[in-house]
């Protein structure tokens, strides 16, 4: 295979799962974005300079994307809150944000996930929350992707059952 199709092969192949691992833990979609951006360029810099073949892509690139995302939150500790003049705050802006609904809306995805079978909490740990592919988890599972698949999709239906059933 040329490099260049090499490449375009590679970010084709995978873009969609290591954005969804970024944005999962960046929480921004333009930073979530320019890391996944970062990632690859990181990535295709260093397989150019040393020729060296990898196994698992998706592994490699989750590396490197969770490598740059602790760059960043070290260097965004390091440069702290920064002063702002007193007299140029508005009380309003500085008002705390209500997390209520946010805090409620994990608490109750997280006990509809008790009402799954460890099988499906664990398919959806995997696909949803770490952002594996399907023969990634199946790996990880042992089982079959066509078995993996059914597995997610029957999750999903339940945990959204489950959840309809706790907002009535």
């Amino acid at each position: 295979m040329e490099h260049k199709d090499f490449i375009e092969a590679l970010c084709a192949n995978t873009w969609k799962e290591l954005y969804r691992f970024v944005y999962y833990r960046v929480q921004n979609r333009e930073e979530a974005q320019d890391i996944t951006q970062e990632t690859y360029a990181r990535a295709i810099a260093y397989l150019e300079k040393h020729q060296q073949q990898i196994i698992d892509y998706g592994g490699y690139l989750r590396t490197i994307s969770m490598n740059i995302i602790r760059d960043q939150w070290r260097a965004k500790k390091r440069r702290g809150a920064g002063s702002i003049p007193i007299e140029d705050t508005d009380p309003m802006e500085l008002a705390v944000e209500d997390f209520t609904d946010l805090v409620n809306d994990r608490s109750m995805v997280a006990e509809a996930l008790e009402h799954l079978t460890p099988e499906q909490r664990r398919v959806i740990e995997l696909r949803i929350i770490k952002g594996y592919t399907v023969a990634e988890t199946a790996r990880v599972l042992r089982r079959k992707e066509g078995a993996i698949r059914v597995l997610q999709y029957r999750a999903i239906h339940a945990l959204a059952d489950i959840l309809e059933a706790m907002n009535r």
